[in-house]
């Protein structure tokens, strides 16, 4: 993995030389690639390019960046992995009319070839794998963004004092002189209504994320630029329509050609040149993919696990009994709370804006003790996305299904009756129902109570429904200072209204859940969250399920194989039960969690009401006191657990601290 950053000056900034400047952004990223680094500006002087690298593959010299094409026309800074570039080499030399002279075996030599024989867009077509790059052209002065389907890799661009910059990650554009780009209060909003700044906002104005499946030409003339409006050239929702229309027709079909896929996308990510392993938390998606790659080998895969010492929290037994039935060589580390806190002070550099998802915490402290014996490990994310593996999948359609029947006039009336249960008594029901051994088990019952007493009273529509399983904030804008008042119909539903008309008609609720959080959720927290933590560690994460083979055989499924009865991801469970026992498995699904809530009100408290005190909210000018104070209080008395809002507040207020 790498990091890439660069700009375009209309003239030569501020007076200082443009290779200091580029080598001030550059050194910004050297985290997310610490193995080397390298700059470049064009003879002209407007175009600069740096690159940090984290050698993976070929990890000669031959694999230094910015790196040059054959022709010389082209520039590349490149960060990802491409897993099918063997298969284009042989493609290449199948239409060369020469024979090709390969300086060495990487992946992005590969690329700048297929570019140099087939052009930037028909290339980009063929790409399998996770990227951003960015990509010079010195005869057209064309200078190309790119990030991949589903957005593993990060890249962000925009305009700072007239000039164009771009960067992995925020902190190298903000190494650009005289940045003062001013917080966006519509993508504040946006944070506290979901946890994250989803694309293509950025916290910052004129500063966007680049959407995944996209790409955006910035064509360079002598006194300025002209920048292009961002086009796609891979799509979730094409890929869903195309798929659906060739479903699997029975189980087995399904289930094999599942096999088959999640094997032939193992393979292609377990080729490296350094040390390899996965996490292994013990659930299915982590389960499943450790499962596969440990199958037919000899040597035993690296597996890496964390527990903590609250035990309602702890899955670490899980992961070492699956294991130990898998023969990984296993590591397992146990987290102190101290050890766990330790980490927050650090959460608003890693993330570089505010970024509220507290398993964030746990997912730094595997990466780092991953990062101790491998440089790539293999994770079980985008699972739960395309084999319908959330909750809400389940619940969301039935609880619709009953909600909408009822009179708008009575919804208040009934969530208020919900809101009458004190939190304890919430918690004393969940712990009842799991005594009982009813069904599958509930967990967090408090805090799913609170969002339905939510939806009962604000959805109108199945978007709407959806909405308020993800919402923070029902209403940042009573919280905000200064936001604008035609916010509502600026912002409104933004994030849940890009699917066409026609997709909407002609997909179930259950699809357009999980199309959605492929487009958000999925980019925007999981995929932000993984890629923060393991660069922080300078460690490379990939994953398996996000290949386009697997996510077109999922798209081929019909949702009574991803979920059947009660059971949710039930087509990838039978492929990982043919490997791993049943019961030790099937369990209540809980997420990868810490007891923030619980430290809020004891080892955090001081730490919390510092950021959160009146005179510390006023300062900042960003937020208005009284709904924060209200919730801290109810959130101390455990009147309600507010871990959600609190945590988002602090996050924010704790960045803005460090910016």
């Amino acid at each position: 993995m790498c990091g890439l950053t660069g700009f375009i000056a209309k003239t030569e900034a501020n007076d200082r030389p443009m290779q200091d400047i580029i080598a001030a952004m550059t050194n910004a990223l050297v985290h997310r690639g610490p193995d080397d680094n390298g700059v470049w500006v064009d003879d002209r002087r407007q175009v600069a390019l740096g690159h940090t690298r984290l050698a993976i593959q070929d990890i000669s010299k031959n694999g230094f960046q910015p790196m040059d094409s054959e022709s010389l026309r082209y520039s590349i800074i490149f960060n990802g992995e491409i897993y099918n570039h063997l298969d284009i080499r042989k493609d290449i030399a199948k239409i060369s009319e020469n024979e090709i002279f390969w300086r060495g075996h990487s992946d992005t030599e590969t690329l700048l070839m297929a570019i140099q024989l087939w052009g930037f867009k028909n290339t980009l077509c063929k790409l399998k794998g996770m990227f951003s790059f960015a990509l010079f052209d010195k005869q057209t002065r064309k200078l190309f963004l790119a990030r991949d389907s589903l957005g593993e890799k990060p890249l962000y661009y925009g305009i700072v004092n007239g000039d164009f910059v771009f960067g992995s990650e925020l902190k190298a554009i903000k190494k650009f002189p005289n940045f003062a780009n001013p917080i966006s209060r519509i993508a504040l909003s946006e944070y506290l209504t979901y946890g994250y700044v989803p694309s293509p906002l950025s916290i910052y104005e004129n500063i966007h994320k680049l959407k995944p499946g996209h790409f955006i030409e910035v064509t360079i003339l002598p006194d300025h630029f002209s920048l292009a409006e961002p086009e796609a050239f891979w799509e979730i929702t094409s890929i869903i329509s195309n798929n659906q229309e060739n479903l699997f027709q029975n189980d087995g079909e399904a289930i094999s050609a599942l096999e088959i896929a999640l094997k032939s996308s193992i393979q292609d990510q377990m080729v490296s040149d350094v040390p390899l392993g996965a996490f292994l938390s013990g659930g299915v998606d982590s389960s499943t993919i450790v499962a596969l790659m440990q199958e037919d080998r000899i040597d035993p895969i690296k597996t890496f696990t964390i527990g903590f010492e609250e035990s309602e929290f702890d899955e670490s037994s899980y992961a070492k009994a699956i294991a130990k039935h898998l023969h990984t060589d296993h590591t397992e580390f146990i987290v102190t709370a101290a050890e766990a806190q330790s980490v927050i002070p650090k959460l608003p550099s890693i993330y570089d804006e505010p970024f509220s998802d507290s398993s964030q915490i746990p997912t730094f402290l595997i990466s780092r003790v991953a990062s101790k014996y491998v440089t790539v490990s293999l994770s079980g994310d985008g699972g739960d996305e395309i084999f319908g593996g959330y909750n809400r999948y389940l619940w969301g359609p039935a609880l619709w299904s009953q909600i909408k029947f009822i009179p708008r006039t009575i919804r208040p009336i009934l969530a208020s009756c919900v809101n009458l249960m004190p939190n304890q008594g919430w918690l004393g029901l969940e712990s009842l129902v799991n005594k009982l051994n009813l069904g599958a088990g509930v967990e967090s019952l408090n805090i799913k109570a609170l969002k339905y007493s939510n939806a009962l009273k604000t959805a109108s529509s199945e978007g709407e429904f959806y909405k308020s399983f993800l919402t923070k904030w029902t209403d940042p804008q009573i919280l905000i200072k200064g936001l604008d008042s035609s916010y509502d119909n600026k912002r409104k539903d933004e994030n849940f209204s890009n699917l066409s008309d026609e997709f909407i008609s002609s997909h179930d609720f259950l699809s357009r859940m999980m199309a959605q959080d492929s487009l958000h959720y999925l980019p925007d927290d999981i995929l932000c969250k993984v890629d923060r933590a393991a660069m922080a560690n300078s460690l490379e994460t990939r994953v398996p399920f996000l290949d386009h083979r697997v996510v077109e055989t999922a798209w081929r499924m019909p949702n009574s194989m991803k979920i059947r009865g009660s059971e949710t991801k039930w087509a990838l469970r039978q492929v990982l039960y043919k490997r791993v026992p049943q019961d030790l498995i099937d369990r209540p699904k809980t997420g990868f969690a810490v007891p923030v809530g619980e430290w809020l009100r004891g080892p955090l408290r001081d730490w919390a009401e510092s950021l959160l005190s009146e005179a510390n909210i006023e300062a900042s000018g960003y937020f208005h006191f009284e709904p924060i104070k209200v919730i801290w209080d109810q959130h101390l008395s455990r009147q309600y657990d507010w871990t959600d809002r609190i945590w988002s507040i602090l996050m924010f207020q704790s960045w803005l601290e460090e910016n």
